[in-house]
């Protein structure tokens, strides 16, 4: 949706668009130094040779609703239609380290995702789902250690070897600090949560991406293409010095390391952008970390349609929306992809808006010529342009939020929440006045909507859950649970590893909210100093 003033239109990132592109616009580019060859540095045209001539980005669904049950079945539905990667959703008071019989839960439990509060939840989720066959990503943050151990008890329990499993958690909680809330524990105490994972991952699941860092939930805040690659790589790089500063080596885990950004309807800046942001992520590894492997100096990265551009009104026109969308993320080189639903805007997907959501994928895939060759835009006038001007908007923004002392320090001055939030007022401002046209929002409205019946979530969930929890508490070897609880509080007083006892907390049932519980009380919880 790209904004017009006059005769002049300007991208989401606010540049200006030229309404011809020449051999002008390359003045003094060096195709050796910015673009390369597919899957070598810079890593401009993709981060492998063949991309996808070889095989098509992994397929994602992102789904979670309700009970472990319900979820459990959307999940075989849609590895039946042809998903190849499953994306869970967690409810709030999952997200947020609640059990969902606190009060804090009331009224939340199964409603954005799925309720997990125990390893028994997390044993039915997967049921009849081989976990040494499938990629599964996590899209949970604070807990993100809790929901990895629990996958991976249940791998166990199916005879899976840790070795075998793979997947993502995303792990990012800068973010969360930034964009979206879902926080518990303070910055310090958070990012040694991080670089544990990274440890533990590395000597125990070495095949699992340890942390996806993500610039889609800042970007459906109001955050521009070049903010959203800024912000996000400024995050990645505060990881990267925490697991450095922890005492490992860069080459050990950043091999490992994944992003997550959003496509937009815009497509050539979105193509432009993911260009940039693989150019910028490889410049920083090689150059300020020294890194050395080509895989720690590679941006690899999921991408999900942009839910904050669907509309309530003629819901059906998203459709078209995510079809273009998911055609940027592709054009841009996406390892993986989630394409929303067109129902999104009004409530959980159903089976069918779910289905048709994937089918657009495998449209992309297997009846377009996308797959056919590598990079299709690599020279393009408007495309090495835009890339070009994306790249020093982005670099302008980090160097900012580094003169302010890196990701923590800025987020502690609000710098990147001020930023979004300055933007997204401009695109408000520009909607409301017609200069950016939203079909059937702004422009090309119906006099009355279609009926329509979405997906509802039963209420009586949360009973259900409660009623789980309390057996599970009268079923358990309660004085095992707190033993184990209490060898967590003493790893967290100290500097080992917290997952170790963790795995065993889970393991003898404690739920997620006991565990998070038990980590408040040593690190406490964190409360923004002031609101921007």
């Amino acid at each position: 949706m790209t904004r017009e003033s006059g005769s002049v239109r300007f991208t989401e990132s606010g540049l200006p668009i030229e309404a011809v592109y020449g051999p002008e616009a390359l003045e003094g580019w060096d195709p050796a130094r910015q673009l390369g060859e597919p899957g070598a540095y810079p890593f401009t045209r993709g981060v492998y040779p063949s991309m996808y001539t070889g095989r098509p980005w992994t397929m994602r669904q992102y789904a979670g609703f309700g009970t472990a049950v319900e979820s459990n079945a959307r999940y075989r539905q849609l590895i039946a239609h042809g998903t190849t990667g499953l994306s869970v959703a967690f409810d709030l008071p999952t997200q947020m380290g609640h059990d969902s019989d606190a009060p804090l839960a009331h009224g939340e439990v199964g409603k954005v995702g799925v309720a997990v509060d125990s390893v028994d939840d997390m044993r039915v989720l997967f049921d009849g789902i081989p976990l040494d066959k499938v990629s599964t990503s996590m899209t949970i943050n604070a807990p993100a250690a809790l929901l990895l151990l629990l996958y991976q008890l249940v791998a166990e329990e199916q005879g899976v070897a840790a070795g075998q499993l793979t997947g993502t958690i995303q792990n990012d909680v800068l973010k969360e600090y930034i964009a979206r809330g879902t926080y518990i524990f303070p910055p310090k105490p958070s990012l040694r949560l991080t670089a544990d994972i990274f440890k533990y991952c590395q000597a125990e699941i070495p095949k699992w991406n340890t942390i996806s860092i993500s610039g889609y939930h800042m970007a459906e805040a109001g955050a521009s293409p070049a903010q959203e690659i800024a912000f996000t790589l400024a995050d990645g790089i505060e990881y990267v010095r925490t697991a450095v500063a922890a005492g490992m080596d860069v080459d050990d885990f950043a091999p490992r390391l994944s992003f997550f950004f959003v496509a937009r309807t815009t497509i050539l800046e979105e193509v432009a952008k993911f260009r940039a942001a693989r150019r910028m992520w490889a410049r920083v590894m090689r150059d300020e970390f020294g890194a050395r492997n080509p895989k720690s100096q590679m941006l690899r990265f999921h991408t999900q349609t942009a839910g904050v551009q669907l509309t309530a009104q003629q819901p059906e026109v998203n459709l078209v929306r995510v079809g273009v969308q998911a055609l940027a993320a592709v054009l841009g080189g996406t390892q993986s992809l989630h394409t929303n639903s067109f129902d999104e805007a009004l409530a959980l997907p159903t089976d069918k808006s779910a289905r048709l959501a994937l089918r657009t994928q495998q449209i992309l895939a297997h009846e377009t010529d996308v797959t056919a060759t590598v990079d299709p835009f690599a020279g393009s006038y408007v495309i090495e342009r835009m890339t070009d001007d994306v790249e020093a908007a982005a670099v302008d923004l980090l160097r900012r939020v580094e003169e302010l002392g890196g990701a923590v320090a800025a987020i502690e001055h609000g710098f990147q929440k001020d930023e979004i939030e300055r933007n997204a007022y401009r695109i408000a401002q520009e909607t409301d006045a017609g200069e950016r046209i939203v079909v059937g929002v702004n422009r090309f409205r119906l006099d009355a909507e279609e009926p329509y019946e979405p997906l509802r979530v039963d209420p009586a969930i949360e009973a259900q859950q409660t009623e789980r929890l309390a057996r599970l508490r009268a079923e358990r070897d309660g004085a095992a649970v707190e033993s184990a609880l209490a060898a967590l509080r003493k790893a967290a007083e100290g500097e080992g590893n917290v997952l170790y006892p963790m795995k065993d907390a889970l393991r003898a049932r404690a739920t997620v909210g006991e565990v998070c519980g038990a980590l408040r009380e040593v690190w406490g919880t964190y409360l923004p100093s002031h609101s921007f």
